[in-house]
């Protein structure tokens, strides 16, 4: 059996080994994140920043599930914690039956081929002084995939199928525009074929006109290879396009969740109708209630008592200070965090 041969086997027996489509194959469990303040003469952790607090939710195979939030609401700490770029500091994720927060180094190499990442900056996240071969192919390396020719082979195939020609390969990171980085990026995500991928923010540091190409480059690979994706934005419209469920968040906790239609045609918590009435209407005949929240987000270090959006939620009432609510199910497939069903 030659290089390829083996490595094609070994790829069918990942693929088998993943649930079916639809079936659950990331299950978070109470995942937490702290970022540690220190201060004084012996740099005591004197407080923490409570990044992500108790976030609890499942994505299945070949879904594309959004995580929405204003700035500060902790969607880019959940989506490295499931990679483990940043370490959790509580809680499990599970990764096709396996808790991968309880690995070693060794063993999540390993997993690291099944959970890719796609960076928000173009700019910082390609290395400058390696050519776009060595950049894509530096994981190659790491996984003994592709020996020789076969990689060169493999990394103009990865380039034609993000919209780059091979003969990019050679170029370094800036001849290239922000459009043509992002591609270059989501090249080297691909490149190691994994199952689930974590795209941060991919499109918030481009300009709008190049926007919707990248939006629907990743809309095309997610169902031309059945990707499971996490997709990591502020921007409500694109993830309606492109998004089958969305998450919201806010301080570090998850506020709602529910299908993409029905939570933009019927949201249910305060903050996502808040979020959605600031969203822009491409249509001008159509006009929308703006509400204005009161305030800034609090602070992490010391966020709100029981719900933390009661600060400048307009439907609060006392007893919001003192219960934490959970996230209910108040309709098939969408769930609330609030204690108020008389509202929305």
């Amino acid at each position: 059996m030659t290089t390829a041969e083996k490595a094609a086997a070994k790829n069918q027996v990942r693929m088998d080994a993943l649930p079916p489509m639809g079936q659950p194959l990331l299950d978070v469990r109470n995942l937490k994140k702290y970022f540690p303040i220190r201060g004084g003469l012996l740099s005591r952790v004197v407080a923490n920043v409570q990044a992500v607090q108790d976030v609890s939710f499942m994505v299945k195979r070949g879904e594309v599930v959004g995580l929405v939030g204003e700035s500060g609401s902790g969607k880019t700490t959940v989506g490295r914690s499931l990679l483990r770029l940043i370490e959790p500091s509580g809680g499990e994720v599970v990764f096709n039956g396996v808790d991968v927060t309880k690995l070693s180094k060794a063993e999540m190499r390993d997993y690291r081929r099944e959970m890719q990442i796609i960076f928000q900056d173009p700019f910082a996240s390609l290395n400058p002084r390696m050519t776009v071969a060595d950049i894509i192919g530096e994981a190659l390396q790491i996984h003994n995939l592709h020996p020789g020719k076969e990689r060169v082979e493999r990394i103009g195939e990865l380039l034609r199928k993000v919209g780059l020609v091979p003969e990019s390969m050679r170029r370094y990171p800036h001849e290239f525009s922000g459009g043509q980085r992002q591609r270059i990026g989501i090249a080297r995500a691909l490149a190691v074929d994994p199952s689930f991928i974590v795209a941060d923010e991919p499109v918030s540091a481009l300009d709008v006109s190049i926007q919707a190409q990248v939006v629907n480059l990743i809309q095309d690979l997610q169902e031309e290879l059945g990707l499971t994706v996490l997709f990591i934005a502020h921007d409500l419209a694109v993830v309606e396009y492109i998004c089958d469920r969305v998450i919201v968040m806010y301080l570090g906790r998850i506020m709602e969740v529910a299908p993409s239609k029905e939570l933009y045609l019927n949201p249910k918590h305060p903050y996502t109708e808040a979020l959605l009435s600031a969203a822009p209407v491409p249509d001008p005949t159509v006009k929308r209630k703006r509400i204005i929240l009161e305030g800034d987000i609090p602070s992490p270090i010391n966020p709100p008592s029981g719900c933390v959006f009661r600060t400048r939620c307009r439907y609060a009432i006392p007893e919001c200070a003192n219960v934490v609510p959970e996230l209910r199910e108040v309709a098939p497939g969408h769930f609330k965090a609030c204690i108020r069903d008389d509202v929305l």
